[in-house]
C-alpha cells in the first residue's frame, strides 16, 4: 500500500529517509490535498528505473518484430556473441 503524507511532514527529513529505506517503496507527498512529489531511496530509484529500462527494451524488440524484424535462434545468436567477444 503506498504511503501518502502531507508536504509539512518533509520537515523531518531523517524520519522520511528512514521510512523510505525501511519500506523500499516511494512515499507520495501531497500539497493542499493534491499529489505533488514522490520521495524514495536511491536503491528504490535504481530498482524502478532498471525495471523501466527492461520494459523499454522489450517494447522496442516487439516494435522491431512487428515492423518485419527477423527472429533468430537463441543458441546461434549466443554462439555468435561468444565468438565476437571472447575470440
Amino acid at each position: 500500500m503506498p504511503e501518502i503524507v502531507p508536504i509539512k511532514e518533509l520537515r523531518n527529513t531523517n524520519e522520511i529517509s528512514r521510512r523510505c529505506h525501511e519500506s523500499q517503496e516511494p512515499i507520495f507527498v501531497t500539497k493542499q490535498g493534491y499529489g505533488d512529489l514522490v520521495v524514495m531511496s536511491m536503491e528504490t530509484y535504481d530498482r524502478l528505473t532498471g525495471i523501466a529500462d527492461v520494459d523499454q527494451s522489450i517494447k522496442h524488440a516487439e516494435e522491431e518484430l512487428a515492423a518485419g524484424g527477423q527472429l533468430r535462434d537463441a543458441e546461434s545468436a549466443l554462439k555468435e556473441l561468444r565468438r565476437k567477444h571472447f575470440g
